[in-house]
């Protein structure tokens, strides 16, 4: 029996030190990934996007596009709508897939030339594909910058509110870091680990500013940052702060069921020739495509898109008032 009971002994701790062994390594990994999410947000946007694009070209061994284009104005905004968006993406991969979706719409362009004459429809064609990576970047970035905005007045209150029970405000970001959902806690971790890091308060909120292109954002880093300067009560600048931004948002509110009937009316007059178009298609299939092969059939399909373009973009920045 003994004879039994030892090995079957010594296999079990055998695997509870494998298991320990296991944990610990996870553990170490865990540590290991979090200091260096912490000292990659320390060394700011600039730095973090310039890094990503030298890891990447020396991976795939051949000059950056992305690098040549960041010397650029709009080389450097587009890293900063990728950042803005909460993607995943380098600009390299971003602009592989544009070049990639472009050759594809150049190609449907040429097989169905529907437009005046065959190098417009592939040029129409290869500016629709190669855009739309880069709309759905702009998408994202649209959705992330809504959510932040609409998270934004609980975190002021949030911070106030610490700061009423006697925590520091470095303490208090980290607070409302761990409590905010993304992308409030996102950006809030980054401004505590960048300022933990050895960072001035200054420039960790500037750089939270430039991630976060918003008016309300803009308007607490000079909140924070005068307080500093010159003194004073801040829960109660965050609070009245955050009442003035839910004041902002239910003003947006009111204009936009003001002009919900000229967005209704855009929309309408937009998807009215789409629909009445793929109705002809259905009943008189043949009626398009002759006026497609027609000289003056062409240009005045290519009329008719960019009138129902332009109408849709004047009647757009009409009803878009800016609260």
């Amino acid at each position: 029996m003994l004879a039994y009971i030892v090995p079957f002994f010594l296999i079990m701790v055998a695997r509870v030190a494998l298991i320990v062994s296991v944990g610990l390594n996870f553990l170490g990994a865990q540590k290991k990934k979090k200091v260096t999410a912490m000292l990659q947000t320390a060394v700011g946007a600039e730095a973090l996007a310039e890094t990503k694009v030298l890891l990447e070209t020396v991976k795939v061994g051949s000059i950056s596009i992305a690098k040549f284009l960041s010397r650029f104005n709009f080389g450097r905004k587009m890293e900063a709508h990728l950042q803005q968006a909460g993607l995943n993406l380098t600009l390299n991969t971003l602009l592989i897939q544009m070049l990639a979706l472009s050759m594809v719409g150049a190609l449907l362009g040429a097989r169905f030339p529907v437009l005046m004459s065959l190098a417009l429809t592939t040029l129409a064609g290869a500016v629709v594909f190669g855009l739309a990576p880069y709309g759905y970047v702009m998408q994202q970035r649209r959705k992330r910058l809504a959510a932040f905005e609409e998270q934004f007045p609980d975190a002021l209150d949030f911070l106030a509110r610490a700061m009423r029970a006697g925590h520091a405000f470095s303490i208090s970001l980290e607070m409302c870091a761990d409590e905010s959902p993304q992308p409030l806690g996102t950006e809030f971790r980054k401004v505590f680990n960048e300022q933990n890091l050895g960072l001035p308060i200054e420039t960790a909120l500037a750089n939270v500013a430039t991630r976060v292109p918003l008016l309300d954002v803009r308007f607490f880093v000079s909140a924070v940052l005068l307080q500093r300067e010159t003194g004073g009560n801040l829960s109660e600048i965050l609070t009245k702060l955050a009442h003035i931004i839910r004041e902002r948002f239910q003003l947006r509110g009111q204009v936009k069921a003001a002009s919900a009937h000229g967005r209704i009316t855009g929309a309408i007059l937009t998807i009215m020739p789409i629909a009445l178009m793929l109705g002809l298609l259905v009943v008189a299939p043949g009626y398009l495509q002759g006026m497609a092969r027609d000289e003056d059939g062409k240009y005045l399909i290519g009329g008719a898109i960019i009138g129902i373009i332009l109408g849709h973009l004047t009647i757009k920045r009409i009803v878009n008032i800016k609260v």
